[in-house]
C-alpha cells in the first residue's frame, strides 16, 4: 500500500471538467513529479487531494485512510499538507509570526510550539536572521522558502508543493531543490508540481505526466528525461503511441 492513492479521479468545475480519471502513488519518503502544461489539471490534483474541491467520481486514500468524507483541516493534521502556488504567505506578519501561526492548529502547549518553531529553523536557517522581518521584505526565493517551512510547521509525511520555481533565479531555485531533497531524506514524502521539467527529472523518483486534464504517461524520472512524449505533451500534441 502506498502513502497517497488516487484511483480514476475526475474533478468539474460546475460543468467544466478539471480532470478526467487521474490515479497516481506516492511513497514513503519519495519525490514524484505532476508535470504538465499550464491548464493541464496540476493544481486541480493538488486541490483535489487537499480536499478544496470534491471530485465527482474516483476514490483517494491516505496511509490507507478513504479521504472521501474528511475534511481539508483534519487532512493538514494527518500529514497531508500542500504549499500552493504564489507562496500566499502573510507579508504584513513577521517571518517567526507566520512560522508561529501555522503552528497553532496543531495542539499541544506554548513550549510545545516553541520547540517545534525551532526545529523548523534549524531546517531552514536561511530564515533565521530574518526572523523579525515583516515577510513581504523577503525576495521571491526567500518568501518560497518561508511558504515550505511553514508547511513544514505542521510535521507533514507527505508535502505538496505547487510551482516552487516559479519566478525564482536559478541559484534560489536550485536552493529550493536542495530543500526538498533534504525533507525527502529526512522521510517526508514530496508531490512535487512543476512546469520546469528539466528541473523536476533531476531531483524526483518517478514522474506522471498531464495533457488536457488526463493522465497521458507516467514512469521513472531517469527513463522518461528524454521521451519525447514529454516535450509532446508540453507542446499540446498527442504522444505518439509505443509499440
Amino acid at each position: 500500500m502506498s502513502l497517497l492513492d488516487v484511483c480514476d479521479m475526475t474533478v468539474y468545475y460546475g460543468p467544466v471538467r478539471g480532470v478526467s480519471d487521474v490515479s497516481l502513488s506516492v511513497d514513503k519518503g519519495e519525490i514524484v513529479a505532476l508535470l504538465g502544461a499550464n491548464g493541464a489539471g496540476k493544481s486541480t490534483v493538488l486541490k483535489a487531494i487537499s480536499g478544496l474541491v470534491k471530485p465527482r467520481s474516483g476514490g483517494l486514500s491516505f496511509m490507507g485512510r478513504d479521504l472521501g468524507r474528511v475534511r481539508p483541516a483534519s487532512r493538514v493534521r494527518l500529514g497531508l499538507v500542500q504549499v500552493p502556488e504564489g507562496r500566499r504567505i502573510f507579508p504584513a506578519l513577521t517571518v517567526a509570526e507566520n512560522l508561529e501561526l501555522a503552528g497553532f492548529g496543531f495542539g499541544g502547549d506554548r513550549t510545545g510550539r516553541r520547540r517545534r518553531l525551532q526545529a523548523v529553523l534549524e531546517r531552514f536557517p536561511i530564515l533565521v536572521p530574518h526572523t523579525r522581518k515583516l515577510a513581504g521584505m523577503l525576495s521571491g526565493g526567500e518568501q518560497q522558502i518561508l511558504a515550505i517551512a511553514r508547511g513544514m510547521m505542521a510535521q507533514p509525511t507527505l508535502l505538496m508543493v505547487d510551482e516552487p520555481s516559479l519566478g525564482l533565479g536559478p541559484q534560489m531555485v536550485e536552493s529550493v531543490y536542495e530543500l526538498l531533497v533534504q525533507i525527502a531524506a529526512e522521510g517526508t514524502a514530496v508531490l512535487l508540481v512543476e512546469q520546469n521539467v528539466t528541473l523536476a527529472f533531476e531531483i524526483t523518483n518517478r514522474a506522471y505526466v498531464l495533457q488536457q486534464g488526463r493522465l497521458v504517461l507516467s514512469g521513472p524520472s531517469r527513463e522518461l528525461v528524454d521521451d519525447q512524449r514529454v516535450v509532446a505533451a508540453y507542446l499540446g500534441a498527442r504522444p505518439e503511441p509505443t509499440e
